[in-house]
C-alpha cells in the first residue's frame, strides 16, 4: 500500500510548529510579546493525536509492539539525556564553580529555576523518566516540559485501539462520552480531576473523530460553514470579553479548556479539509520530518533549552522580529542536527539490545 505523503507534511508540519512554539514560549519570554505566543498556539499538539487517529486501526498486537518500540526509543534517548545532563553540570562545576552554574541557570529566567545543584548523579530521576514521571533536566529543561504529549499519547493509544478492536459498532457513543466528560469539566471546573484524566477524555475523543474520517473527505458544501462557525465564535468572544481573554491561552492548555480546544480547532478543521484533497506526490524536507517527527520532539526539547544561550544576550540589540525570526532558524538547525544524532543513538542501542538477547540467548541454550 502506497504511504500517504500528505500525512508525513501534516506531521512534519506540526513538528516545525512545535519547534516555534517552544521558541517563542521559552526562550521568547525575554522578548517575544504576548499576542504572538498566544497566535502561535493555533497549530499545536492536537494534530498529532488526529494524525494518529487517521493512521490507526484496531490491531491490538500490531499498536501494542509499536507503543513498546517507542517507549524502547525513549528510554534509549533519556538515558542519555540523563548522562549527558550530569556530566554538563559536573563540567561546570568543576571548571566554572558554583557561582557560574547558578548564571547559567538564571538565564532560563523565571520559566525554570532548579531546586539544587548537585554533582550526585540522580538515579531517582532516571527511574520517573522510565515510568513517566517528568522530573526535570536541569540543563534541558524544556525536554521534559515537552514530554507531557507522550504519557498522553501512550494512554489514549491503548484506549483507542481497544474501543476499535472490541466496540468498533459504538465508537461514536465513546466519542459522545469523551466530549460529554470534557464539557462537564468545563462547566463545572470543580470536578476537573486531577492526573490525567482531563487531557485523555479530550484527546481521546478527537483520535477516535479522526479515525471517523480515515478514507472520507468532509463535503465542500459543509467547509464555509464549518470555518463560518469558529470565525462567529472568535468575534463573539471578542466582542464580549476582549483581547485579554485571549491572553490567558496558555493556561487553557493545561488541561485543555473550552477556549483552547476552540483555538486549535481552527488547525484541525483544517487538518481534515486538506485530507484526501491535497495531494503531496514527492517526499521533501517537511515529509523527512514528519516520517521521522519522535525523534524530532525528542530533538526540539534539547535545541529549544539551548537557544536560551542565544536569545539571552542578543535580546537588547535587535528588533524583536528579527531576534524571534534568527532564534527559530537556529532552533529548528539544531534540532536537525540533534534529531539526526538522536537517530543514530537510538540505532546504536537497538543493536546493544540485541547483542545483549543473543549472548543472554546463547548461555541459556
Amino acid at each position: 500500500m502506497k504511504r500517504d505523503l500528505y500525512i508525513d507534511f501534516a506531521k512534519g508540519m506540526a513538528t516545525i510548529a512545535i519547534i516555534f512554539i517552544h521558541t517563542v514560549f521559552w526562550s521568547g519570554q525575554f522578548y517575544v510579546p504576548t499576542e504572538l505566543r498566544v497566535l502561535s498556539l493555533l497549530v499545536d499538539v492536537p494534530l498529532f493525536y488526529a494524525l494518529s487517529g487517521l493512521t490507526s486501526g484496531g490491531n491490538v498486537e500490531k499498536t501494542m509492539y509499536r507503543l513498546l518500540k517507542l517507549q524502547i526509543t525513549y528510554m534509549i534517548f533519556v538515558t542519555f539525556l540523563f548522562f549527558l545532563d550530569y556530566f554538563f553540570k559536573v563540567f561546570g562545576l568543576n571548571f566554572f564553580g558554583l557561582d557560574w552554574m547558578k548564571d547559567f541557570y538564571s538565564t532560563f529566567g523565571a520559566k525554570y529555576t532548579p531546586k539544587n545543584i548537585s554533582t550526585e548523579p540522580q538515579w531517582q530521576n532516571l527511574g520517573n523518566w522510565y515510568l513517566h514521571q517528568y522530573t526535570m533536566a536541569d540543563t534541558f529543561p524544556v525536554v521534559m516540559g515537552s514530554f507531557w504529549y507522550l504519557k498522553v499519547y501512550f494512554i489514549l493509544t491503548v484506549f483507542g485501539v481497544l474501543i476499535l478492536r472490541f466496540f468498533p459498532k459504538h465508537v461514536k457513543w465513546f466519542i459522545a462520552l469523551c466530549f460529554g466528560l470534557t464539557l462537564l469539566f468545563n462547566i463545572l471546573p470543580w470536578y476537573y480531576p486531577n492526573g490525567q484524566v482531563g487531557y485523555v477524555a479530550f484527546y481521546l475523543g478527537l483520535f477516535l473523530v479522526a479515525h471517523q474520517l480515515k478514507g472520507k473527505q468532509i463535503p465542500k458544501k459543509w467547509i464555509p460553514a464549518l470555518y463560518g462557525v469558529l470565525i462567529a465564535i472568535l468575534v463573539i468572544l471578542f466582542w464580549n470579553f476582549g483581547k485579554d481573554f485571549f491572553m490567558k491561552m496558555n493556561k487553557a492548555k493545561f488541561p485543555p479548556k473550552l477556549l483552547y480546544i476552540f483555538w486549535s480547532s481552527f488547525s484541525l478543521l483544517t487538518l481534515f479539509v486538506l485530507y484526501n484533497r491535497l495531494k503531496i506526490e514527492k517526499d521533501n524536507f517537511v515529509t523527512y520530518i514528519g516520517k521521522n517527527a519522535i525523534f524530532y520532539y525528542f530533538a526540539q526539547g534539547m535545541s529549544s533549552s539551548l537557544v536560551y544561550f542565544i536569545a539571552v544576550p542578543l535580546k537588547e540589540y535587535m528588533a524583536w522580529w528579527i531576534l524571534m525570526i534568527l532564534i527559530f532558524c537556529i532552533n529548528l538547525l539544531l534540532a536537525v542536527i540533534i534529531a539526526e544524532g538522536a537517530k543514530k543513538l537510538d540505532d546504536f542501542g537497538w543493536k546493544v539490545l540485541e547483542f545483549l538477547r543473543k549472548k543472554t540467548a546463547s548461555a541459556i541454550n
